[in-house]
């Protein structure tokens, strides 16, 4: 009888163990839930403008406001928080941003992120650039737990066009990245459906989620960033991200080569092609002559974009053929 007791008693803890182990197995494991590295590093980060009338020639914003950026704005988090993510709809406050570069609600969001499932290390922001092409910088500090660092620019003017990041991991394992540099591309907030730097506001009914703009995508030709003859659009920005190093008592020291990289806009700006675009011809006007001769009618057109960059210059704006007179004299 004892033995059956035993033998009962540790198919059950072994059962337990079993199930204990199983469940462990389908864990998830955050991408941050490894690092190992010491518990805080300081990064600084550099934006860099390149959205120049060169590489996007197209209805470039040239006043009323011209072609600038928004203040950067980048939190320090933890896999528990997105700021935003591709293919997923944006919250309240990344549309307030996205939309009108109003940051309060988006900072209360991170804010209560941060208070209710301890997601969040730090917010960090750094100055607007006046005009298209430019840099601006701030330092920010990540956690071994918080990790992640995601951010977003706002592109003035636009509908609801940014350019960001989102969850970039700066630790690897056991020791924290020195150096990560990511080309940026455009990016949808899909919440106005404007096509063009400068339209008026026209909200996006139903909300959409985060897509990236592409060359063909938004596949319209009133889009500013439509491009069909390209394979893929210039990048439009970059950000340096480079580890301070930590001097005996603890300051960081400036990296002596971290501006050298990030001086290169005039290098990497390819001139874009733009074509010419003309609107339809009108109809033809009357036929204007004398009576028993052919006489002579019209018809016009007008341009819509003008060619930049050595692309398809424009083609006759005008055009006359024979016929014979309606009204003759």
């Amino acid at each position: 009888m004892e033995n059956l007791v035993l033998s009962s008693s540790c198919k059950v803890t072994v059962t337990l163990l079993l199930t204990i182990l199983g469940c462990a197995s389908c864990l998830p494991l955050d991408d941050d839930s490894v690092c190992t590295a010491e518990e805080l590093a300081k990064y600084s980060i550099i934006f860099t403008g390149k959205w120049s009338q060169v590489a996007f020639p197209k209805q470039y914003p040239l006043y009323r406001p011209p072609a600038q950026w928004s203040p950067l704005l980048g939190v320090a988090h933890s896999s528990d928080y997105n700021m935003w993510k591709m293919n997923e709809f944006v919250s309240n406050g990344m549309r307030d941003f996205a939309e009108r570069g109003e940051t309060w609600t988006l900072m209360k969001e991170i804010q209560a992120a941060g208070e209710k499932i301890q997601s969040v290390h730090g917010i960090f922001s750094a100055p607007a650039i006046s005009s298209g092409t430019g840099q601006t910088s701030t330092d920010f500090e990540v956690h071994s737990r918080h990790p992640l660092v995601s951010f977003a620019v706002r592109i003035v003017p636009s509908p609801d066009w940014f350019v960001g990041i989102d969850g970039l991991n700066l630790c690897d394992n056991n020791h924290w990245k020195e150096q990560v540099s990511v080309e940026l591309s455009p990016h949808d907030a899909g919440t106005d459906s404007g096509f063009t730097f400068s339209s008026p506001n026209f909200a996006t009914i139903p909300q959409e989620p985060v897509t990236e703009i592409t060359c063909s995508s938004p596949s319209h030709p009133a889009n500013s960033f439509y491009y069909p003859k390209l394979k893929n659009l210039p990048s439009i920005a970059r950000v340096n991200i480079i580890k301070l190093k930590r001097s005996k008592l603890g300051f960081p020291i400036p990296q002596s080569n971290m501006t050298a990289i990030d001086n290169e806009i005039g290098d990497t700006v390819s001139e874009t092609p733009l074509d010419c675009e003309t609107s339809l011809w009108s109809s033809w006007g009357l036929c204007k002559g004398m009576c028993g001769h052919l006489g002579l009618k019209s018809r016009t057109r007008y341009i819509h974009l003008h060619p930049a960059n050595n692309g398809t210059p424009c083609p006759n704006l005008n055009e006359e053929t024979e016929c014979e007179p309606d009204n003759c004299v």
